[in-house]
């Protein structure tokens, strides 16, 4: 069980990285409060990692912090994104070397129908997918582009909010609590989704309460406990250890 990159030629993480995204000994808090406690992981172009753990483990705020948003604060460590140091960058500039978050809200924009919500992702550089393409890969959305966004169904916002981030040109999907409220119908319908786009190469990183349908979907699991790393492996190694299961993630 890996814990920790092994970055054996020295700290030059820019010329050493093993990974397409490696998180290296990452320290994050908000106010005085210590959340993300030295994680530590490396994710491959094209992988999808699910990043696991009990309420509170510190999975969304570890999203966050690879994001580069203004909360959490990360106050040691690096993230490096194909060789690019995001731990130097804010989160615009983040977003602008291919780091994209749907977050767990969505946040579709009020008063903008489907496709005024994608068009408007697309305002500046770097452009990612096109509109016609993104409605081949949400057939749904392209059925309802005149809608007003927030009037969608929870799963076809979850759509809205997945189709918004490859209307930019990204390098790495982060999702946080996708499956939250939907039916698992929607889920099947998310996850075929999430399959094709790992077929286009894009890596994707999903916190997910549902753990066992996140495992199912994704090549290796890191589970975290009270803002550390207990697990670092395969998605199929965590589904088949009950101990393993019962212990971090109660199921």
């Amino acid at each position: 069980m890996n814990v920790k990159p092994d970055f054996s030629k020295g700290h030059n993480l820019a010329e050493t990285a093993p990974a397409y995204l490696s998180v290296w000994d990452i320290h994050a808090y908000y106010g005085e409060s210590y959340i993300v406690q030295g994680v530590s992981f490396n994710v491959h172009e094209g992988e999808i990692l699910a990043l696991l753990g009990r309420n509170g483990a510190g999975k969304t705020s570890t999203l966050r912090a690879i994001a580069r948003l203004d909360d959490p604060q990360i106050n040691k460590g690096e993230v490096w994104l194909d060789h690019q140091p995001l731990h130097l960058m804010n989160s615009y500039k983040a977003s602008q070397s291919g780091m994209a978050l749907v977050p767990e809200d969505r946040r579709i924009i009020p008063g903008l129908t489907v496709e005024e919500n994608l068009k408007l992702a697309q305002i500046a550089p770097p452009i990612g997918w096109s509109i016609e393409r993104l409605y081949e890969l949400f057939p749904r959305l392209g059925e309802r582009r005149a809608q007003e966004g927030v009037t969608l169904s929870g799963g076809e916002q979850q759509m809205l909010a997945i189709a918004r981030a490859l209307a930019r040109d990204i390098k790495v999907l982060l999702l946080d609590e996708p499956y939250e409220g939907l039916a698992p119908v929607i889920v099947d319908e998310i996850e075929r989704t999430l399959r094709k786009i790992k077929e286009q190469g894009i890596t994707t990183v999903i916190v997910e309460q549902n753990a066992v349908r996140a495992l199912e979907l994704a090549d290796r699991a890191v589970i975290l406990d009270t803002g550390t790393v207990v697990y670092d492996g395969s998605a199929a190694e965590v589904l088949a250890n009950k101990e393993l299961r019962e212990e971090y993630l109660a199921i």
